[in-house]
């Protein structure tokens, strides 16, 4: 359980002004169902948020990562979205994220359940010198999002991120087939049917230009800074549902603007949000002021989670009892 105050809160989750480190020791082994992430990135350059050095980053992620393994039930999922980085100096790539991913299953004793990517076309090319400048190198606009587990059997069901059918496939359920092997080998067979929706691939499609979003609208009404760095809400939308259950408990350790927070109002799931800058966490208020993100039509991979009225809850300032998980 959780004993300190928490910054606000609302009848599903908590957010708490603290770094989470210091917090994590006092949330109760076992009682988490889905860690969701996004931390600062291991970039050269170095950001207002604040992130280390490639060098530094491994010893210094991990330190979060076996609280994270404490922390999990046995079904459960730890998913981080994580950016990769540039050699300095160089236009060759590093290798901090793929040593990441396999420190945190040989040291720490997670398993890789799945790797996800998640696509942003309207990134800016980046890196200007290697890209812009020398023109030798493409845009990088893909994130890794590495889905890790406590045990080899976490706790999932495809069935409830289905996308709709495409139009052609609507017309082949609607016309029927004839039942033939393809030409890679796989045999197509009568059992195929309408099942309500394609599973979706490993690959996410999605914007992160929120611009004119009801948060960063929030934001220019109240003269708040906006978290420079947050990730679009289709990916917590999809992973909440893919891995979770309503009522289960979802905590963000890295929480920023607190769009996994958001998501799990919508969603119906509990939530710990954990969030050091004290301006971010300010500004993430806005996000319960309102209704469900808007969708944002992504091509491939996640749909929006709309919620109905009811799973819709207000904030509340908090700072005279905690709330507990137990």
């Amino acid at each position: 359980m959780i004993h300190p105050s928490p910054f606000y809160s609302s009848s599903l989750g908590s957010a708490y002004l603290a770094d989470s480190l210091d917090l994590m020791p006092q949330i109760e082994q076992g009682s988490i169902n889905l860690i969701m992430t996004s931390p600062p990135f291991a970039l050269h350059f170095k950001k207002e948020y604040g992130n280390v050095d490639q060098g530094d980053y491994i010893s210094w992620f991990l330190n979060f990562a076996r609280h994270y393994h404490r922390l999990l039930r046995d079904d459960g999922s730890f998913v981080l979205d994580i950016g990769g980085a540039w050699t300095p100096g160089q236009p060759t790539r590093s290798l901090y994220h793929f040593e990441l991913l396999i420190a945190l299953c040989r040291d720490v004793g997670f398993h890789l359940a799945q790797e996800f990517f998640w696509y942003n076309p309207g990134k800016l090319p980046s890196p200007a010198e290697w890209v812009n400048v020398r023109k030798i190198r493409v845009k990088d606009a893909v994130n890794c999002v590495w889905w890790l587990s406590k045990t080899p059997w976490p706790k999932a069901n495809n069935q409830n991120v289905l996308n709709e059918y495409s139009p052609d496939m609507k017309r082949l359920l609607e016309k029927g087939y004839k039942p033939k092997t393809r030409p890679s080998g796989h045999i197509i067979t009568k059992k195929f049917k309408d099942r309500g929706g394609s599973i979706p691939s490993n690959v996410f499609i999605c914007g992160n230009n929120d611009a004119n979003g009801p948060y960063l609208e929030r934001c220019k009404e109240e003269g708040v800074k906006p978290h420079p760095a947050r990730f679009p809400s289709q990916l917590p939308s999809f992973f909440i549902r893919f891995l979770t259950d309503p009522g289960d408990v979802v905590l963000d350790p890295f929480a920023g603007s607190n769009t996994t927070g958001q998501a799990c109002e919508h969603a119906g799931r509990k939530w710990i949000a954990i969030e050091r800058e004290r301006s971010y966490l300010e500004a993430s208020r806005f996000r319960f002021d309102l209704g469900p993100p808007e969708d944002e039509n992504p091509e491939h991979g996640v749909v929006p989670v709309r919620a109905s009225n009811s799973g819709r809850h207000r904030a509340k300032q908090r700072n005279d009892q905690p709330l507990l998980f137990e």
